[in-house]
């Protein structure tokens, strides 16, 4: 299974970007899907998670509002679209699948991983 995101780039506070995750190798409707994302120096951390169907959301408390993910399972692509973007939401931005269903916001229980994309805030 490949992930490959796209959408990273410098934007300045208050902006917005919409991240992509195109997924190939398996069936797509068959993930769930998340996005995480790493600062320098600290964990791997939840951003927001999606159902197979895109029936269920999730986010983390910081990005609630603010952000939006959302799937295509015709294109085999899930998007974080980003607004109100702030300085410490700067960090390398990860697609992830899982191929179970019990909902989860922990790193280690997805299966799929992407190579990550730069996103940084600049005040």
């Amino acid at each position: 299974v490949q992930l490959v995101e796209s959408g990273g780039d410098l934007v300045q506070a208050g902006g917005s970007l919409r991240l992509s995750c195109a997924v190939s190798g398996r069936t797509f409707s068959s993930l769930a899907m998340g996005w995480f994302r790493q600062a320098p120096g600290k964990e791997r951390d939840f951003v927001a998670r999606i159902a197979r169907t895109g029936g269920s959301t999730y986010y983390a408390d910081s990005v609630k509002g603010r952000f939006t993910i959302s799937r295509d399972n015709a294109k085999n692509t899930v998007y974080l679209q980003m607004n109100v973007l702030k300085p410490e939401d700067t960090a390398v931005y990860y697609c992830a699948a899982d191929s179970d269903v019990i909902v989860t916001r922990t790193a280690r229980y997805y299966d799929y991983w992407g190579q990550g994309t730069q996103v940084t805030v600049s005040s």
